[in-house]
């Protein structure tokens, strides 16, 4: 995973959703603020809805048991 820095990202914004989004690779952007380092995480909105329902299908042991059965 690709890390950058809030600088970074802001100025190439639309580069860095490209990226996120064709290589299907989050990329972690950080910013230092009073000694603290504050990081989030860019993902695009299809890997997004894919961990949710990967959740959600965990979530319910009937469902998961079907889907790895299958």
């Amino acid at each position: 995973m690709d890390a950058t820095t809030y600088t970074f990202a802001r100025a190439h914004l639309a580069e860095t959703m490209e990226k996120v989004c064709d290589n299907h690779e989050p990329v972690i952007i950080t910013k230092n603020r009073d000694r603290h380092v504050h990081a989030v995480v860019m993902i695009s909105l299809e890997d997004y809805q894919a961990l949710e329902e990967t959740a959600y299908l965990l979530k319910n042991p009937a469902l998961c048991s079907r889907h790895i059965n299958n």
